[in-house]
């Protein structure tokens, strides 16, 4: 195989050199990066990467191959994969493809052999920047005039019905990931996705017993238009949201977010329980945060906060049954510290008195 040299170029202006993989076109993106040592499979089929190129921190990628089961989505959205060394002779009973042939067959561009520590200090020091990967050096990189709508571009189009024995879960699709479906179905859950921008009216027609509001890429605040939607719909039923959901929920009852400087990515964050002390490892993909001042302390509590930087990581209600988490209770991938809260959400709807179970 003969390989092609290529290029990331910043818009702060430093360009990185690698050769190229997995799709033969330039890309453009948000870059960031994820500190997880293993789970490359999950991370890349991640909607809430959508937009954005994925600097790998760990040296080695592409050791175990990618399996048939371990995809959180159909296809990638993401813009493009930075890492050190490329393994392309993978080890692994359930491998069916090398990384690179993955990213090549989802239409996603890549660059290997890359000094992703330099890149990495370099993102930790300017914070997230913008950066273009092609086959040449620019000098300047072309500048998109309005970001795309990625949470519309990920999100489902129609509704999807998945039938089992206990209690009906509302999943709104911002751009969930597989295994959020999977925890649910695994708790007994009857489950409907629906698209990110269904009304509370559809939502209250399909009698469910609770909802949790998915992660998903982009900036919460262009979903605004979705707030009073979201809040008459919380206020209604059981709530659980996750990552953007718990953002979203903020939102609408009057919180604001902002832009952290380089985000938290990865399957080693620490979050710390406010209610025991106890500190759990997480694993997170986000680039926004909840502001602490903007939280009403008569309406909220704060249950969860990242042990490195005291940034919200959890909210509850006070007068609803609503929880939400910044990081990732299904822990795909990652470590399973916190999958007690998906059980919890579960068991809080079936103990809230009678329920209406799947329509068969």
């Amino acid at each position: 195989m003969v390989l092609e040299h290529g290029y990331l170029t910043l818009e702060t202006g430093e360009v990185f050199e690698g050769v190229l993989i997995g799709s033969n076109k330039e890309s453009q993106g948000e870059v960031v990066f994820n500190t997880s040592m293993t789970g490359y499979q999950e991370i890349i089929t991640d909607p809430s990467y959508a937009g954005q190129i994925i600097t790998f921190c760990y040296p080695i990628i592409g050791n175990y191959g990618i399996n048939e089961s371990d995809n959180e989505s159909i296809i990638p959205a993401l813009a493009g994969v930075i890492i050190g060394d490329l393994c392309e002779l993978p080890s692994h009973f359930q491998s069916i493809n090398s990384f690179s042939e993955k990213l090549k067959q989802s239409g996603v561009p890549g660059l290997a052999g890359v000094d992703t520590r330099l890149l990495v200090k370099t993102i930790r020091s300017n914070g997230t920047v913008k950066g273009y990967i092609s086959k040449t050096k620019l000098v300047e990189i072309p500048h998109n005039e309005e970001a795309p709508f990625w949470v519309q571009q990920v999100s489902t189009k129609k509704m999807e019905f998945f039938n089992n024995n206990g209690p009906h879960v509302v999943l709104m699709d911002y751009g969930y990931k597989k295994s959020i479906l999977h925890a649910l179905l695994k708790e007994n859950c009857a489950v409907t996705i629906l698209p990110y921008n269904t009304p509370f009216e559809k939502v209250k027609s399909l009698q469910p017993d609770g909802v949790l509001f998915s992660n998903g890429p982009g900036d919460p605040k262009s979903l605004k238009q979705l707030f009073p939607e979201i809040k008459k719909i919380s206020q209604l039923y059981p709530t659980l949201g996750i990552c953007l959901g718990h953002q979203l929920i903020a939102h609408a009852y009057g919180a604001r977010t902002e832009k952290l400087v380089f985000g938290h990515r990865g399957g080693n964050h620490p979050v710390k329980e406010l209610s025991t002390g106890k500190v759990k490892i997480t694993a997170q993909n986000h680039g926004y945060v909840v502001v602490d001042q903007s939280i009403n302390t008569n309406v909220f509590e704060v249950t969860y906060r990242n042990v490195n930087d005291q940034s919200i990581e959890g909210l509850k209600h006070k007068a609803y049954p609503i929880e939400t988490v910044q990081f990732h209770p299904e822990a795909h991938p990652g470590p399973s510290d916190t999958a007690h809260i998906l059980k919890e959400f579960v068991n809080q709807i079936t103990s809230m008195g009678e329920t209406h179970y799947a329509i068969k």
